[in-house]
């Protein structure tokens, strides 16, 4: 049997939660924190690839999540004045679908309700101010002037090289756990497919696919599904660079609900879609992009109707969502000592910073942050 290594504190999953976290950990507490990832963060086998994510502070999903959007804000702010590194940029984003549409009316609702500056403008007026547009005044645009753009892979890099720089703190890659069980004497050992074992007091599973699977191990069933997901970039002119044209998330009651990007340091202009994908099971390799029927007529239908300036595809990408059912996230500790984040659904990593403090620090108390409550297990009976 190979030798167990024993640490205060294990975080299973090295990608945004998980090293956000270790992060938090490096630099505020004083206990041993081993972090195991199947790869080497960062990487494209989980939800942070694709260099970039939007930042929003009034948020469609629910006013609950905007506080915990502040928080995340200053805490990325920071983060860029710490590393040196240019991580957010303020593009603004643009909020977009039918005025009745109840994601529309939450992101005012939110914005009303925390007092963020929100400026509400017609279709026709929005495609005025920004030509990109294609919209006419049965859409509704609400302009977030404080969001923007998070440089996602640069964000897990400054992470990583914090963490290798911790005396504390150690991320052990190539390290794909397959079980996970509790030590007689209290905590939790992980048990790697090359048979290598680390236990601990406490523990943080932020494994994405793989949480569902190890908690079923332990006779625990969470509600969580797998979604195939793809975006792509494309040419664009000059009316799409991101000084000109807003990162955005668009609602069309017949296309769907789509994100997408500017042309950030000659990319291309990037989008992807937030609903529908294809369902996978734990493990299940994905297919490439292209290969499915759908993958590139449901993006350029949208930019047929809506995005004038945009033209062929560059190239296309895959990721996953980890889905709960209400897509709101999981957080919860289902056993003493073993805390589960996931179920980001699409839409977590903005949150990462704050994330990462929250969990962080109830890794090292043993107390739960208020923050987290409505994202319990309790809610699904």
């Amino acid at each position: 049997m190979k030798r167990e290594t024993q640490t205060d504190c294990l975080i299973i999953g090295g990608g945004s939660m998980g090293l956000a976290a270790a992060d938090w950990l490096a630099e505020h507490a004083d206990v041993s924190v081993n972090v195991l990832d199947a790869y080497s963060p960062p990487h494209d086998q989980g939800a942070h690839h694709g260099e970039t994510r939007l930042i929003r502070l009034a948020y469609g999903e629910g006013a609950g999540y905007v506080p915990l959007a502040v928080r995340s804000l200053e805490r990325w702010r920071a983060l860029e004045a710490a590393t040196g590194e240019p991580l957010f940029l303020p593009t603004g984003i643009t909020n977009i679908g039918p005025a009745t549409a109840p994601f529309v009316r939450q992101v005012s609702a939110s914005a009303d309700a925390h007092g963020l500056s929100l400026e509400v403008l017609d279709g026709t007026t929005a495609s005025q101010r920004w030509p990109g547009w294609r919209l006419d005044d049965t859409m509704s645009v609400a302009f977030e002037r404080e969001a923007g753009v998070l440089r996602v892979e640069r964000i897990l890099a400054c992470w990583r090289e914090r963490v290798a720089q911790s005396a504390n703190v150690t991320l052990t890659t190539d390290a794909p756990v397959v079980t996970l069980e509790p030590q007689p004497g209290g905590g939790y050992v992980a048990r790697c497919a090359d048979g290598r074992r680390f236990g601990a007091e406490r523990v943080l599973l932020a494994a994405g696919q793989h949480v569902a699977p190890l908690m079923a191990g332990l006779g625990i069933e969470l509600p969580l599904t797998r979604v195939r997901k793809t975006f792509a970039w494309f040419e664009a002119d000059a009316r799409y660079t991101s000084a000109d044209f807003a990162g955005f998330s668009l609602t069309d009651d017949e296309l769907g609900v789509y994100y997408g990007f500017p042309d950030i340091d000659g990319a291309g202009f990037k989008i992807g879609r937030h609903d529908a994908g294809q369902p996978l099971q734990p493990g299940e390799p994905m297919a490439a992009f292209g290969e499915h029927p759908d993958d590139i007529p449901e993006l350029q239908r949208v930019i047929d109707r809506y995005l004038p300036g945009v033209g062929a595809m560059k190239h296309g990408a895959v990721c996953q969502y980890i889905r709960t059912s209400d897509e709101h996230f999981l957080i919860d500790e289902p056993r003493p000592g073993l805390i589960v984040a996931g179920g980001f659904s699409g839409h977590g990593f903005k949150f990462a910073s704050a994330m990462g403090e929250s969990l962080g620090q109830w890794l090292e108390s043993g107390r739960a942050s208020p923050a987290l409550g409505a994202f319990g297990l309790a809610r699904f009976g």
